[in-house]
C-alpha cells in the first residue's frame, strides 16, 4: 500500500479514487493534484513509482489545502467556539441533536442514538400447571 502523508491508500483502486481516502480530499481536488503532478488518473495505486508518490506528497504539503489533522482540528475548534458563545447551532451540538433544521419528532436517529423507552420490559407469565388455558 502506498503511504501518503501518513495514510495508507488502497493499492487496487485507481489513484484518482485512492487519494479521496485522505480526509479533506475529494474527487475534484484529487484530479487537480494528479494534473499538477502529471500522473494519469486511471493508473492504479500499486503501479505508482516512488518518484510519483513523492510528487503527490510534495503537492499536498506545499498547497494551501488543509487536510487530515489540520482540517479535523479546525472543524472541532469551530464547533467548540459555537458551543462556547451559546449559539443555536452550538447548543444543538451540545445536546447531540441535528444542527441544520431537520425534524426530530421522527428520524434523526443517527444524532440521537438508539431509541430509549421509559417502559420496563414486559414479563411473560406462564399459565399454572394442570389448568387449561382460558378461551
Amino acid at each position: 500500500m502506498p503511504r501518503i502523508i501518513g495514510i495508507d491508500i488502497p493499492k487496487e483502486k485507481k489513484i484518482l479514487i485512492s487519494l479521496t481516502y485522505l480526509y479533506g480530499v475529494g474527487r475534484k481536488v484529487s484530479a487537480d493534484i494528479l494534473k499538477e503532478a502529471g500522473i494519469n488518473p486511471d493508473k492504479r495505486s500499486k503501479d505508482l513509482s516512488e518518484e510519483e508518490v513523492l510528487k503527490i506528497t510534495q503537492i499536498l504539503q506545499k498547497g494551501s489545502l488543509r487536510i487530515e489533522g489540520d482540517l479535523r482540528r479546525d472543524i472541532s475548534q469551530n464547533i467548540k467556539r459555537l458551543m462556547d458563545i451559546g449559539s443555536w447551532r452550538g447548543m444543538r451540538h451540545k445536546k447531540g441533536l441535528p444542527a441544520r433544521g431537520q425534524r426530530t419528532r421522527t428520524n434523526a436517529r443517527t444524532r440521537k442514538g438508539k431509541k430509549r423507552t421509559n417502559l420496563p420490559p414486559i414479563k411473560k407469565t406462564e399459565p399454572a400447571k394442570g389448568k387449561a388455558p382460558a378461551k
